[in-house]
């Protein structure tokens, strides 16, 4: 399989682990594996203290598959395949899509929603949303995008890089487009849970359709990217049976600590989620305040959700070296918008960590030398 570099990931790969302040991460602050396990129940730290490091079950192990349904409504453990949530992008196009199909993403986004189905052969569209109008998708502007070959529309909300969250009639209006064309509709929801209204949660689209497909995982709202751990859940038996077949060619089966531990996890969410939630209300009204006293340099949309934000930037013409510059300089990393196929004038700021009081005073210093009295 040929494919294009991952040009956000070779981003990270490059400055991730020698910045010191990471305000370009869109996963909230990582819980220690002591935290983790003090909030765990008494079965799961049984499960911990004799687990045996075999091999685990392709699906996912049973009693982590049952603790995943239960975050939706109507599924069952058997609608469920655990998956790196990376993998889960790439098996279910892989069992879904075939050269010369067309494919609708919304745009910017992570690469390989749409990277994957164009390394199939896929023709890929972008749906991309207003920057004026808040970063918001418009429905309309949809219908012209689909085909009479388009065999899957990938939404990913709350959207990243931009924060943005459609309201529920304007989400209602898209399942009810591809439900009528016959399209099935993958969603990404990495950044489920992190709604800042809690009334503006959108349904999971699994819910919504038997053909549906969503994409969930612990790496974003619970800040547990180094488990590795995420998962499809579909109704679409069939799917998963595709996927699960594929996916004796990737990672076979998951990290039996892991496991154990997702497992954790998802039983502490009515402790984990509230926290992080907390975490990014309190790091928004910091951004809030920065790009207040920083209009000069940077025009922003609040987002609506999630843990992330996709300002531009005003004070330079290319985000790229103002992002080299800034790391190299202050050893404060920011994505710029080049890391998503989008131009030269926006950055992603990720605000779901404890540091972002400290990073923002240093960004705040170089800013000021940059622009000047």
């Amino acid at each position: 399989m040929k494919i294009e570099t991952f040009v956000l990931e070779r981003f990270f790969a490059k400055h991730e682990f020698s910045a010191q302040y990471l305000l370009s991460s869109s996963d909230c602050e990582s819980l220690s594996m002591s935290e983790l396990l003090n909030m765990a129940d008494a079965e799961s730290r049984g499960m911990w203290k004799d687990l045996r490091l075999g091999y685990t079950e392709t699906p996912g192990h049973p009693a982590l598959r049952e603790a995943i349904a239960e975050l939706y409504k109507g599924l069952s453990p058997e609608d469920v395949l655990v998956v790196v949530p990376e993998e889960g992008i790439f098996l279910l196009m892989q069992a879904l899509l075939e050269p010369g199909d067309h494919v609708v993403c919304t745009f910017p986004g992570y690469q390989s929603l749409y990277e994957v189905a164009r390394s199939i052969g896929c023709d890929v569209s972008m749906w991309a949303p207003d920057e004026a109008q808040g970063w918001r998708f418009d429905v309309r502007e949809l219908p012209p995008l689909l085909r009479k070959n388009t065999r899957l529309l990938v939404v990913n909300f709350p959207h990243n890089p931009t924060g943005s969250l459609p309201d529920q009639e304007t989400y209602a209006s898209l399942v009810e487009l591809v439900r009528q064309r016959g399209i099935p509709l993958f969603s990404d929801e990495m950044y489920r849970f992190l709604e800042l209204d809690p009334a503006s949660s959108l349904p999971p689209a699994c819910e919504m359709d038997p053909r549906f497909v969503s994409l969930g995982g612990l790496s974003k709202s619970f800040g547990l990217p180094g488990l590795r751990i995420g998962w499809v859940a579909t109704r679409d038996r069939g799917i998963l049976d595709r996927m699960s077949r594929l996916k004796d060619y990737t990672t076979i089966c998951s990290s039996a600590p892991s496991e154990i531990l997702a497992l954790a996890a998802l039983r502490s969410r009515d402790r984990i989620l509230p926290a992080q939630r907390a975490r990014v209300q309190e790091n928004l009204r910091l951004l809030e305040r920065f790009f207040d006293s920083h209009s000069r340099c940077f025009q922003w949309n609040r987002p609506q959700s999630g843990s992330i934000c996709f300002p531009r930037v005003e004070i330079v013409e290319d985000t790229f070296l103002f992002c080299e510059t800034l790391v190299k300089e202050t050893g404060v990393m920011l994505a710029p918008s080049r890391m998503f196929h989008y131009g030269d004038r926006h950055v992603r700021f990720g605000f779901g960590r404890d540091d972002l009081r400290e990073g923002l005073e240093r960004l705040s210093g170089y800013l000021d030398r940059l622009a000047g009295p």
